[in-house]
């Protein structure tokens, strides 16, 4: 079978392509030249490499040769990884969603070899389908018009160019910003968005379909820890708490192996989109760890130790970091030639009974696996999990055993596909997890995993002082920031001066490559090809670089006691003033940070003999207890007991030397 130019690509995703008979080439100069050359608009597509309907449309579409055909007689076809280049991904999904109303993946747009776009949107079917135009009648329509009414698509382009360029413009940020009046002004009104919108009988927000969304659980623990004592903190952290345990407890949770799979197409978190992404283990983990330091609940640490033990054994790259994510469909394994959607996931009744014996049913009581199948019709469109189950059910620890038999046995299908990539901001969020988990519970193993990613990050993704991305693509904003985060809760774990060295310099390069003059961070750097820089301002899936940054600029003033970064800190919340008041829901992540902003420099500073039982006493009062906006550091002695020194706004109290003492400080 031949290769198309997409074949020598670094990207996973962008080989599942390279067979194609489209004439594809890489996001890059040869591509935009040779749109320039023939005088045709460029067709794009991006997409990722567990993404479903990705999938769908190279099946239908860009392996059909007559398809290709059009593509390449009347345009020059790019293809581009989401998860690589996050920059055009982020330009043109905002194009799409300006025009169309709504927007996804895969993303196909049509743009001038100028790179500008004029028509686009997202999965189209061969052919004109449930309302939906066919591929083949959009490329003939739009090679039409490019032929005979050129002068059109190009006014609109220039229009739609336009039109983004002044809707990204933000208002100028307020002379006289105060963290703590929009404080004030944004938290009862987020709060309210969280409450309105809780399903206190499944937990999550909203109906159907459900997705986490950390950014919204770093900000109700952090409202439940400054409203301790009070109704709306309890309400606020059974919010987060229910919510983490009803996932737990669903099909959206894998029961055998741990770790999550992106959504449920429920409201009640039993029927997943099966694909399992590295951010989002990272963050639930993180979730449970914070959840946990503020209840001591032990369902959460299980969970958050169940999802990090299945990223350190499953998603493990053996040249070090971990890879980006397991794909949801999968080879049947009754017909590999078939892949199906959830397919390794899937069990029949008799499957169970014939592994299991006496214990199947208990475990299938458990469990919810029925004869006939668990999934109702109307959740299964497709038909796929026809007389199938899919396992929900909180962990219980007399059906370990029939789990791991299960687990062993579930091995020997055919697996997933892996997405191989080891995206740097999506290791740093692990080291994150790892890190926070390890000094939550003392965990030496998992601070050693963290340690080892950061170390292969310093090793594989730099080059010539500046940060990468993957091995081969320049770093974006949120690679810098996440690492950033990554290494202040790395030196929260082992005290290692050496992470805050590595993040001031990260820092400043964060501030050299993407500052943006109107405040906050670009996503990307300055690059000739992209029309249009942008600021993300909006807490999604993963959080926004701009949140991240606030957080780290004043952990980094509390740290260094230098009130350059708490400026910095406070110039780029004033930025985005005006989109924390109208829709803080937008930056839940960000208006956390106000928090910390609104008040002093906050530090604990132990000092002492690290293995003197005096020590490590006083560093458990502090590990204990969530304390967002304190950062903690060590002064190590060879002798003498410990002390803590509680430090706020640059200026410290007498040691303390009793636990109890500690504990009544810092709460």
């Amino acid at each position: 079978m031949s290769s198309n130019r997409l074949a020598p690509e670094a990207s996973p995703y962008l080989r599942l392509h390279a067979s194609n008979p489209v004439d594809w080439y890489p996001w890059g100069e040869a591509a935009f030249q040779r749109a320039r050359e023939r005088d045709v608009p460029i067709f794009l597509s991006i997409g990722y490499f567990t993404c479903h309907w990705c999938h769908v449309m190279e099946r239908e579409s860009f392996a059909s040769p007559e398809l290709a055909e059009r593509l390449n007689r009347d345009f020059v076809s790019i293809k581009v990884d989401r998860e690589e280049r996050p920059d055009v991904d982020r330009l043109y999904m905002a194009f799409v969603q300006a025009t169309t109303g709504s927007g996804g993946w895969p993303l196909s747009a049509f743009l001038t070899p100028d790179l500008v776009p004029f028509y686009g949107g997202t999965y189209f079917p061969p052919r004109d389908r449930h309302g939906m135009p066919g591929f083949a009648r959009v490329l003939e329509g739009i090679a039409q018009a490019w032929r005979t009414d050129r002068p059109r698509l190009l006014a609109s382009a220039s229009e739609i160019g336009n039109f983004l360029k002044r809707a990204v413009q933000p208002p100028p940020a307020p002379a006289d910003f105060q963290p703590s009046e929009a404080l004030a002004n944004s938290w009862p009104a987020l709060f309210h968005h969280f409450q309105s919108s809780y399903d206190p009988a499944q937990g999550g927000f909203g109906g159907a379909p459900k997705f986490p969304r950390p950014a919204g659980f770093a900000f109700l623990l952090r409202y439940a820890r400054r409203h301790r004592g009070r109704p709306e903190a309890a309400a606020a952290t059974a919010m987060v708490v229910d919510t983490l345990k009803a996932m737990a407890a669903g099909g959206i949770h894998d029961a055998l192996a741990g770790g999550f799979h992106r959504y449920s197409v429920d409201a009640g978190w039993r029927v997943p989109h099966f694909e399992k992404m590295l951010y989002d283990q990272a963050q639930i983990a993180i979730a449970c760890v914070e959840a946990w330091q503020l209840t001591h609940d032990p369902e959460l640490e299980l969970t958050a130790r169940h999802t990090l033990d299945f990223v350190l054994r499953e998603m493990a790259s053996p040249e070090g970091g971990y890879y980006s994510a397991l794909d949801a469909d999968s080879p049947l394994p009754e017909d590999p030639s078939r892949e199906g959607e959830g397919a390794f996931y899937l069990w029949t009744r008799a499957e169970i009974e014939t592994e299991l014996g006496a214990e199947a049913a208990d475990f299938c009581a458990h469990f919810g696996v029925l004869p006939q199948g668990n999934v109702p019709p109307g959740l299964d469109p497709q038909g796929e999990f026809t007389g199938k189950n899919i396992l929900y059910g909180s962990r219980a620890p007399k059906l370990d055993g029939a789990c791991a038999r299960l687990r062993r046995l579930r091995a020997h299908r055919p697996h997933p596909p892996t997405d191989t990539k080891v995206l740097t901001a999506w290791n740093a969020l692990m080291i994150s997890a790892l890190a926070r988990a390890a000094a939550a519970w003392d965990d030496i193993a998992y601070l050693e995993a963290a340690r080892a990613v950061a170390h292969f990050l310093r090793e594989y993704r730099t080059a010539q002082g500046k940060l990468l991305r993957t091995a081969t693509v320049p770093a974006f904003v949120e690679d810098y920031a996440y690492l950033i985060q990554a290494l202040l809760d790395l030196h929260q774990a082992d005290f290692d001066r050496s992470w805050l060295a590595w993040a001031r310099l990260l820092q400043s390069g964060q501030d050299a490559q993407f500052a943006a003059p109107e405040g906050g961070y670009y996503s990307s750097g300055a690059d000739p090809h992209l029309w249009l820089r942008l600021r993300e301002d909006y807490d999604g899936a993963e959080p926004s670089p701009n949140s991240v940054a606030a957080a780290n600029l004043q952990r980094l003033a509390a740290l260094f006691d230098e009130d350059t970064y708490r400026q910095q800190a406070e110039s780029l919340l004033a930025s985005f003033a005006a989109r924390l008041a109208s829709t803080p829901e937008a930056l839940p992540f960000m208006a956390a940070a106000l928090e910390t902003a609104a008040a002093a420099p906050r530090r604990v500073t132990l000092a002492g003999d690290p293995n003197a039982d005096s020590s490590r006493a006083l560093l458990r009062v502090v590990r204990d207890r969530f304390l967002p906006g304190w950062e903690l550091t060590w002064e190590p002695a060879s002798q003498g007991s410990g002390a803590a020194y509680v430090c706020a706004n640059y200026v410290c109290q007498l040691p303390l030397y009793l636990p109890a003492e500690l504990a009544a400080a810092l709460d």
